[in-house]
This record gives structure tokens, C-alpha cells and sequence, in this order.
């Protein structure tokens, strides 16, 4: 699922302070979630520090928290669960410009799968993969540009034409221009039918320094 890259520039700049990212090393490398003692003394910092990254880390979703009492005892007396971290199953990936390689996977080994299974052909599949999730990531918004934006496509009005300054595909693209191009235009015209957009026609217009797509009145 596609994550607005803002989120995902704020969770790698948390990882740029130096005892954070210690401390997210040392939690993803051990079997078993740690407590902010087991991490305070392996690292030699104060607990009230090791606290304060940790939870830090948890805000911003890189690590997951669970309790536990470690005693082995339960009922009174046995003392409050301890606070264990783990690495959560957040995943951050960050590109300038934009990509969405992770979506092109997607959609290819389904046009794969279902080509194999049906016999019809893989390229016309695609497209209408493409067509459907565009349409499902742009249901609920409120216009065509913040869509675009949204996702990687950086979209600019040029009269009464919208550019596409960006490629989320790019690197696909320059190997595999048809098939990529196919596949973005069934998910550009997707997106205007999630939205309901019905002035504008997306097509297949490539030109320099600009996506395979423009749109364009309908």
C-alpha cells in the first residue's frame, strides 16, 4: 500500500539522530523483543534516555510495543509488565523523485498470475489491473490533481492540458517503455474515474523530462 512519502521522510529523519538509531539497530537485531533496561545496558546509556528514543521510535511506527511481566510470577505482588520493544512491520521507503516500484511489482505478477491462469492475454490484463487500482487508490478524493500528487506523478496545469512531471515508473519505463506506458495510462484513467472526473481524457502523449501521460479535455 502506497504511503505519502511526507510520513515516510518523517520516520527515516527520526533514524538520523545518532542514539536513536543505535538503538533501532540493537532492538531489530536480537531474537526476542527487549526491554528498556536489556537496551540501556547493552548500549551504556541512561534509562530515562533509552526510554525516550524507544518511544520515539514506536510514534513513528519503526517499532512495536507489547508488555510482559518477566518475573515468571503473576497476580499481586508481581510487579508491573516491563515494556518490550520489537521491530514493527512497518516498512519505510524513500525516493526523490518519486517512485512506486512496490505498485508496478504488484501489478505485474498479478497480470502474470491471472494471464496463466485464464490464458488471456498478460499486456490486456495489466491494464485493466492498472485501470482498477487507480480507481481504488483515487476513491474518496476530491479532485484529480491532489491524486496525482499524491502519488508520485507531479502533476502541473499547462493551459487547459495537466503535465506529469514525473514518472513513478521511470527506471521501468526506460527498459520497458510500452508495457509501462500501457500500465500507467490504465491507472491515470483509473484514478479520473475514482474521482469522478469526467472533463478531462488521459492519453498517451511521451515527451522530454515528462511521464508517457498527459491529460487533456475529454
Amino acid at each position: 500500500m502506497h504511503e505519502p512519502q511526507a510520513g515516510a521522510l518523517a520516520a527515516v529523519a527520526a533514524l538520523d539522530e545518532p542514539t536513536r538509531r543505535r538503538l533501532y539497530s540493537y532492538v531489530v537485531r536480537q531474537p526476542v523483543p527487549v526491554s528498556r533496561d536489556d537496551a540501556a545496558a547493552a548500549l551504556s546509556l541512561p534509562r530515562a534516555t533509552v526510554a525516550f528514543h524507544l518511544d520515539r521510535l514506536v510514534d513513528e511506527q519503526l517499532l512495536a510495543v507489547g508488555h510482559e511481566r518477566r518475573t515468571g510470577r503473576s497476580g499481586p505482588g508481581a510487579g508491573r509488565p516491563a515494556k518490550l520493544y520489537r521491530r514493527s512491520d512497518r516498512q519505510v521507503s524513500v525516493s526523490l523523485p518519486e517512485r512506486q516500484y512496490e505498485l508496478a511489482g504488484q501489478l505485474l505478477a498479478t497480470a502474470v498470475e491471472e494471464a496463466d491462469e485464464t490464458g488471456d492475454p498478460a499486456r490486456e490484463i495489466l491494464t485493466r489491473r492498472a485501470r482498477e487500482r487507480g480507481a481504488e487508490l483515487a476513491s474518496g478524493a476530491p479532485d484529480i490533481l491532489g491524486t496525482l500528487e499524491e502519488h508520485g506523478f507531479e502533476p502541473r496545469v499547462d493551459g487547459d492540458q495537466v503535465l506529469l512531471g514525473n514518472c513513478p515508473f521511470h527506471q521501468l519505463a526506460r527498459t520497458h517503455q510500452r508495457l509501462v506506458c500501457e500500465m500507467n495510462l490504465g491507472l491515470v484513467e483509473g484514478m479520473l474515474d475514482g474521482v469522478g472526473e469526467r472533463g478531462l481524457r488521459a492519453r498517451l502523449e511521451p515527451g522530454p523530462g515528462l511521464c508517457c501521460v498527459r491529460l487533456g479535455p475529454a
